[in-house]
């Protein structure tokens, strides 16, 4: 059976090779997928009538909390079948806000929403965080159970998150002390700046977001959004933790595109649950596509996991540009995880000052990934998300991740620190790796471990080390043969 899958994929590759070699500057190739053109929201008609939540009292001098306002009249525009609501030029201090069917929510330009740094002003919901169902605060710009939504404009969104920031490494510092760096990451609640939850068709464009307090964008358990030309930049007055740029967990027939991120974290990210919660709800992320947009500073270019226990697969990914980006593709995950991510396409990619392009980590940061209750706490006690972090994946193979199907093709890297880091398990080999046409210069070249049947055309990787790829426990991994090692 793994000879037939050996061939299959190789068939399937030397299919691949036959086509075209597409322009790092364009997006339609052969290479694609048949199902990436149904991705993504299709056309919101909103009523014309225009509301201006300054009618509503909404204060445009950035020191006036103008939530109740602003939130009055989303209501209104609503209640009246839509239409769009927007503001007059100023600045505008604001916590939850939560946008509903038939809106059109527009920050034009010469506005700037100002996210509160009283984390009171964002009342708890049911959501989830981190891959862990849980009460966590609402975010600044919220899309809860809705459709037919758009959110744009010129203006900016700031979440002012250096506050949360501070709390969070504050918190962090004590729970550490104590044996507690697995749990801290949830009880340190920040807000997140927008977050989409079970909503379909919804547009997110245009709109600058910058220094939010925790995840920027998060769509959750949805279907058929677009997220376009949008650009965030969260390093400004300092670097904040989890500050990722685009989240998309447990979603489908997603679009992202156009958008330029410079963050602290994930730059674009895909995750599907954690550990026996995640596995409990068991919803997949797929059919998501990401294209045409730069990636900054952030500790990943395009990042697949931590969580990964409701599986990812069906990806696309064409003509990223990453400047100063720590990884490059990042796939990762636990023992006490599971899921597979599967059917991943990436191409056209071009880096500059990576950290390491490719990472593969199926026993990623233990500290953080596995919890363990230390001595002197009753587990009968512990707040409910404690109790779920807590509870043991059985039988524990249930645990074990599988990646394997993911193809690479027209990769340009400079000044990287190393090439590949690979790390399957005994369990669970890395399967069926794919790269055509892949230059990568290096510092050292790196290593394979726990993997099998890399398929390799016109690939170099220049080490200025002199090292060759390290390659352990992998059957037909074979660099000397099919690559060129400068």
């Amino acid at each position: 059976m793994k000879q037939y899958h050996i061939i299959l994929s190789s068939l399937l590759f030397l299919l691949f090779s036959c086509k075209e070699t597409a322009q790092v500057t364009s997006h339609s190739t052969n290479f694609e997928p048949e199902w990436i053109n149904k991705v993504g929201a299709k056309e919101n008609k909103i009523k014309s009538k225009i509301y201006y939540a300054n009618d509503f009292g909404a204060i445009n001098d950035g020191k006036t909390l103008s939530t109740k306002n602003i939130q009055k009249a989303i209501d209104e525009c609503s209640k009246n079948g839509g239409g769009t609501l927007t503001f007059k030029p100023g600045n505008y201090l604001s916590g939850s806000l939560f946008i509903k069917e038939g809106v059109h929510f527009n920050v034009p330009k010469g506005v700037t929403i100002l996210g509160s740094e009283n984390i009171a002003d964002y009342p708890e919901i049911d959501t989830r965080v981190a891959g862990i169902e849980m009460k966590w605060p609402a975010a600044l710009v919220n899309v809860l159970d809705q459709k037919n939504v758009t959110l744009d404009g010129e203006g900016t969104i700031d979440g002012q998150g250096k506050v949360h920031w501070d709390y969070y490494w504050n918190l962090r510092k004590e729970y550490e002390a104590k044996d507690l760096r697995w749990i801290v990451d949830y009880d340190a609640k920040r807000p997140r700046t927008i977050l989409i939850t079970n909503s379909k068709n919804v547009f997110l464009k245009d709109l600058n977001i910058q220094r939010a307090g925790f995840w920027t964008v998060q769509v959750l358990y949805s279907e058929y959004i677009t997220v376009d030309s949008i650009k965030i930049r969260n390093n400004i007055g300092g670097h904040g933790p989890s500050t990722d740029g685009v989240d998309i967990d447990s979603s489908k027939w997603i679009l992202v595109q156009n958008c330029d991120i410079d963050c602290n974290d994930d730059n674009f990210c895909l995750k599907a649950g954690r550990d026996w919660d995640g596995l409990r709800v068991n919803r997949p992320t797929e059919y998501v596509v990401v294209r045409d947009c730069i990636a900054r500073q952030g500790a990943g270019l395009f990042t697949l996991g931590s969580e990964t226990s409701g599986s990812i697969r069906h990806v696309y990914v064409s003509n990223i540009q990453g400047y100063g980006t720590k990884n490059g593709l990042n796939i990762k995950s636990a023992t006490n995880r599971g899921g597979t991510v599967e059917d991943v396409y990436m191409e056209n990619i071009k880096m500059e000052s990576v950290g390491t392009f490719i990472t593969v980590s199926m026993n990623w940061n233990p500290a953080y990934s596995y919890s363990k209750l230390p001595a002197g706490y009753t587990e009968e006690t512990l707040p409910p998300h404690w109790k779920k972090m807590l509870t043991k994946v059985e039988p524990e193979s249930r645990g074990i991740p599988i990646f394997r199907n993911i193809y690479l093709k027209n990769i340009d890297i400079k000044g990287a620190k190393k090439a590949i880091s690979v790390a399957g398990l005994k369990e669970s080999i890395v399967e069926n790796v794919n790269l055509k046409n892949v230059q990568i210069t290096a510092e050292t070249a790196g290593n394979i471990a726990y993997s099998s049947n890399w398929i390799l055309d016109n690939v170099t990787i220049n080490a200025l080390d002199h090292s060759t790829l390290k390659i352990e426990n992998s059957k037909n991994v074979d660099f000397s043969k099919s690559a060129k090692l400068d």
